[in-house]
């Protein structure tokens, strides 16, 4: 097989027997879609990861702003470990149980307001979490500026409890000191990822926390588009490191 075509900067992977994978979802794995629900999991990608997991040791990890019973819906028990919630909720086995950190929790006036928001604002959509909020406008893109605010002025009053994370479309509310930076370093720091050398892809700005970690632990990260045009192309660059040899890998 061929070296794969691409950036300079995939030469820097590791050998599959010193790297870990650490993978966002929506938006790199799978395509953006209108809700949450109808995203589609592409013929061949399971297959792909799987072969992945089994070339890297086990050590292949899903890290989403998704709860992890989403992200078992969707892919099962392929990821070996699967960080949701941005890694507040941390699954480091299949099969093992959901390490929580301890947050706290959020108010309720701020759900009630939420849903007198969705309510004047047709298209908005209120995504709750155990620990968090999310505004979603892409049903009303004239919304997004308005729904802003309120998520500042609600974050204020917090004293830095809480903060607000811009995220595709919507406005995301969440605790503050746990983001996929944190879920990346938890994660690399036992069996089968300690030791290895992390390689985190991610397309939003909620990513930019877990590359900077694989940077900080010597490893490398990419986010669509920078680095892959979309997600089919990161999907077909997997796929030659899970079928290819040593040479699949760069140099």
């Amino acid at each position: 097989m061929s070296k794969i075509p691409s950036l300079p900067s995939l030469d820097r992977l590791p050998p599959p027997a010193r790297a870990a994978f650490l993978l966002d979802f929506d938006g790199t794995l799978v395509d953006i879609a209108p809700t949450p629900e109808s995203v589609v999991v592409a013929p061949g990608l399971l297959d792909t990861l799987k072969r992945l997991r089994d070339k890297c040791g086990n050590a292949l990890a899903v890290i989403s702003g998704r709860p992890i019973d989403q992200i078992d819906h969707f892919l099962g028990d392929v990821p070996y470990a699967v960080a949701g919630e941005h890694g507040i909720a941390i699954r480091h086995a299949p099969g093992q149980a959901i390490e929580r950190a301890p947050l706290p929790p959020v108010p309720a006036a701020w759900l009630e307001q939420a849903d007198r928001l969705a309510q004047a604002y047709p298209g908005v959509r209120i995504e709750r979490k155990k620990a968090g909020l999310v505004l979603h406008y892409r049903g009303a893109p004239d919304a997004g500026e308005a729904l802003g605010k309120v998520a500042d002025g609600w974050v204020a009053a917090t004293g830095g409890a809480f903060h607000v994370q811009a995220a595709k479309m919507a406005w995301e509310i969440r605790p503050a000191g746990i983001d996929k930076g944190h879920a990346v370093e938890v994660l690399m720091q036992s069996a089968p990822f300690a030791g290895r050398s992390p390689i985190f892809v991610g397309d939003d700005v909620t990513d930019e926390d877990g590359i900077r970690m694989a940077v900080h632990l010597g490893g490398v990260g990419f986010r669509i588009p920078a680095d892959f045009p979309d997600p089919a192309a990161f999907r077909g660059w997997l796929a030659q490191l899970a079928q290819g040899g040593r040479d699949a890998w760069g140099d």
